[in-house]
Order: structure tokens, then C-alpha cells, then sequence
């Protein structure tokens, strides 16, 4: 027999949310066949089965929290007959009476207690494990799309079971929509708060001028879309410039241990990507530190894809020693981003627009003209390095972003 315990999903992950089953118990299993699919802080994975043979116990239903290590349920090598065991363990199965009134009456039926204020009387109000293996797929589906509590609705049916006309009936009454809170919403919100319980953060701010960018993105932005299959954004540029200065500020491409700040060698950039407004990921692109313009682009793109059709493994999160999110599509001023444990920086890469500008020439003229600017905004803790330390790292990339010849690296 074979436990089946939650593997280790990432430096930091301690925990994952079991989110669905591909097996019932009884099931058949193959070796490295996808059995589970689980959500971290990091991302939402399908985890294989370590083994062959039947599924005979699962103890992690789906929704519940469970550490790294825990035992989640068993493969063995007997199957198991018919009707000795319930179809998924820990749901209560309907008693006899119960399944062949739903055969006459329909299935969408689910005993729950009456809402508050309701005039019916009271009625026994089953597990939450005995209501999930209840509930009716119609019943079920049209709930979770509206994002209800099924122990606010009463039910008309018998014994006080809940169908399709009291849902229905409960939404004209109520017209405020409520929204469960996502798994991925769970997590980031649970990582987030820890990093700001974790780290002191300081945010510091300088604008810079992206003119040098924007002329290489004018000449060759036509012809890079043609080749390459999207567009030439401000963002390759921007990492490029980081990564350069992050080799002379190592402090900033850092991890901070026990006791201990952790400085690493190469830059493996986590780029924080939205999903469609659901969720968020930060995958990792390793040793950006040693690609070209058009490779840092390339490597951009692609993984941002992966991740927004859902193709991203554990690996693709793991090892990241510094993170950019980047906002400025939708204009944003600036914003004040969260760090991204264990690391110790976070850039964030705020909206670019025209707006007149002092320039300065060789013989200290000045003028007045219209040029591209923005700014970039770099969250950072305290512990691992001072204000000038932070200063002095943005200057860097200011100037390598407004000198460097990027149409040539283009």
C-alpha cells in the first residue's frame, strides 16, 4: 500500500488547497497519471500518482487545507467491491429513501437549515460533506456561478430540502451577487499578508526619461511585430537595464535567510503576470542575465502565454531572486507593490506618457520639449540594505535606460 502524501511544491510552499480528484476511490491508477490538482500560493498544479494500482482512500476532500507531508489518501493493490466503500471517501452517501425520492422527484435537492427569518420550521441540517455529496449538478452549478451560500437559502422541498425554484427564488429576492473568494485569491492574499507581517517595506520612486527607448521602438517595432508575433513594449528594455545594474547592486538580487542575507549569482527574474483579473503568478525566467534584447522579449512572451493558458509547472515559480510587475499598461502613476518572499525587492514599472520635459545639451542649454516618461517604483526591506543603497540602484537603471544605444540591440 501507498500513502499518498502532499510533495513539496516550491522553496516556500508549505501548504496547497486540494481542488478536485481526477479519481474516485475504486479507480484504477497509473503511474505518473494526473490524480489531484492542488493550489498554492504559487500556482494551481496537477500532481501525478506516485504509484499503480487502486485508489482505495482519500482523507483530503476536495476544499480542504493540507500541509506538506500529510497523508491525503492511499493506493493499494486489491480493488475494492462494489458498494464496500462509499464512491469518494469522507461524503456521506444518501440513505436508500433519500435516493429513490430524488429519482421520482428530480435531483435537485439539498437539505440545509432555513434562512434566517423564514417561516418554515426548522429542519435537520446535514455535514457540509453530506450536503456537497447531495446536491444536485444543476443545483450545484447554478449556486457556485453565483457565488451563494447554500445556508442562507430555505428550501421548499421535502424535509426542508433546497431545489432549483428556492435558488432562483433566493437571487430575484436578494439582487446583491455575492462572490466566493477564489483559491488563487485565498493564497495570494495569505501570502501577501505575510510578507508585509515579514519585511519593513519602503517604497522609493524616480522618474525617468525613456526617449533613447522609444526612438528604437519607433524604428523597429513594425518590423519586430512582423517577425516575432508581438509587440516591442517598454518592458524588455527595462529588465534589460535592471539586470545590468543588479550585477553592481548584489545586495538587491538577494534572499534573506536565518539570520543570514542571501546573495545570489545569477538574476532569475519572477515577472508577475494577471490572469484575466482572477489571479496573479510570477513565474521565473532564469539567468535573464545572460540574454539579448530579443531574447529577454522572447522569454517575456512566452512565459507569460504559458501562464495564462494554465501551462505553468512548480519549477516555472521556484528559485526567483528578484521580481517586476508591470502595470503600466493600464497608465498608473506609480504603486507601492508587495515583495515577493523570501526575496528582498520588488520593481514595479509604472505607465509611460508624452509630457514636456527640461533637457539639458553638451554646453548646459536647457530647453523645453516633449519627450516619454515615467516612473519606476522599487518596494524593498529594510533589513537588507538603507534609503541610499535603494536610491543609488534606480539612478543606475535611469541612466542605462536614457543612455543606452537600444537601436542597436534591437
Amino acid at each position: 500500500m501507498t500513502d499518498l502524501t502532499l510533495p513539496h511544491l516550491g522553496e516556500t510552499v508549505t501548504e496547497g488547497t486540494i481542488v478536485r480528484w481526477f479519481k474516485r476511490v475504486g479507480d484504477w491508477v497509473e503511474l505518473d497519471e494526473p490524480l489531484y490538482e492542488v493550489s498554492t500560493d504559487k500556482a494551481d498544479s496537477e500532481v501525478p500518482s506516485p504509484a499503480t494500482g487502486f485508489l482505495i482512500e482519500i482523507v483530503g476532500t476536495e476544499g480542504t487545507v493540507v500541509q506538506v507531508g500529510e497523508i491525503l489518501g492511499r493506493i493499494g493493490e486489491k480493488e475494492i467491491p462494489a458498494g464496500d466503500s462509499p464512491l469518494t471517501a469522507g461524503f456521506q452517501q444518501p440513505l436508500e429513501s433519500e435516493v429513490s425520492f430524488e429519482r421520482i422527484r428530480g435531483p435537485e435537492l439539498l437539505e440545509v437549515p432555513p434562512a434566517r427569518g423564514s417561516e418554515r420550521p426548522a429542519t435537520r441540517t446535514p455535514t457540509r460533506e453530506g450536503a456537497d455529496a447531495l446536491v444536485s449538478p444543476v443545483v450545484r452549478r447554478l449556486v457556485d456561478d453565483r457565488g451563494l451560500d447554500l445556508s442562507l437559502i430555505s428550501g421548499s422541498g421535502r424535509d426542508g430540502r433546497i431545489t432549483r425554484r428556492d435558488v432562483e427564488q433566493y437571487l430575484r429576492d436578494n439582487p446583491s451577487t455575492v462572490e466566493k473568494i477564489s483559491s488563487i485569491r485565498r493564497q495570494i492574499g495569505k501570502h501577501m499578508v505575510l510578507s508585509k507581517a515579514t519585511s519593513p517595506h519602503v517604497l522609493t520612486a524616480m522618474e525617468v526619461d525613456y526617449e533613447a527607448v522609444e526612438v528604437a521602438r519607433q524604428s523597429h517595432g513594425t518590423k519586430w511585430k512582423m517577425a516575432e508575433g508581438f509587440s516591442l513594449t517598454y518592458l524588455p528594455f527595462i529588465v534589460r537595464a535592471v539586470t545590468e545594474a543588479l550585477v553592481d547592486f548584489s545586495r538587491i538580487n538577494a534572499s534573506i535567510g536565518d539570520g543570514e542575507l542571501l546573495l545570489h549569482g545569477d538574476v532569475n527574474l519572477a515577472v508577475a503576470i494577471d490572469l484575466d483579473f482572477k489571479g496573479l503568478v510570477a513565474p521565473v525566467i532564469r539567468r535573464i542575465d545572460q540574454l539579448s534584447l530579443t531574447e529577454v522579449a522572447r522569454a517575456i512572451a512566452e512565459v507569460a502565454e504559458r501562464a495564462r493558458s494554465g501551462k505553468l509547472t512548480l519549477d516555472d515559480m521556484d528559485g526567483g531572486t528578484f521580481t517586476i510587475t508591470n502595470a503600466g499598461s493600464y497608465g498608473t502613476m506609480f504603486q507601492f507593490p508587495i515583495i515577493n518572499q523570501p526575496q528582498v525587492a520588488i520593481l514595479s514599472t509604472d505607465g509611460i506618457s508624452r509630457k514636456p520635459a527640461v533637457v539639458v545639451d553638451d554646453d548646459g542649454i536647457e530647453t523645453i520639449t516633449v519627450r516619454s516618461i515615467g516612473i519606476l517604483a522599487l518596494a524593498w526591506d529594510h533589513r537588507a540594505f538603507d534609503g541610499a543603497y535603494a536610491a543609488a540602484f534606480l539612478d543606475r537603471i535611469r541612466l542605462l535606460i536614457e543612455t543606452t544605444d537600444w537601436d542597436a540591440e534591437c
